[in-house]
């Protein structure tokens, strides 16, 4: 009999250990998910930070080229071009 308890006891420290365990693994998992989340806010920010300095590096390459710098002056007649044809195509669904 004392065998029997024996063992039960020996059962009952192992699980209380892997309780033990498995609370740790969530506060641990909780722990990952905040600091994902967190660091999901960062890129999405660094990405709008990125996309307003590529536009704003546009807008000064086109600025540069209408106060007459050789090098960006393609990519401004293209801008141009593009801005044209939108306002033609507002103009069409204006007038429809």
């Amino acid at each position: 009999m004392s065998d029997l308890t024996e063992i039960v006891d020996i059962l009952e420290g192992r699980i209380e250990k892997l309780l033990q365990n498995y609370k740790k693994l969530e506060q641990k998992q909780q722990s990952l998910q905040e600091e994902l989340i967190s660091l999901r806010s960062e890129k999405q920010k660094l990405q709008e930070n990125l996309e307003s300095s590529e536009n704003r590096v546009k807008t000064l390459k086109a600025a540069n080229a209408l106060l007459g710098s050789n090098d960006y002056k393609k990519e401004t007649k293209l801008k141009i071009n593009s801005l044209i044809r939108e306002i033609d195509q507002c103009i069409v669904h204006l007038s429809e």
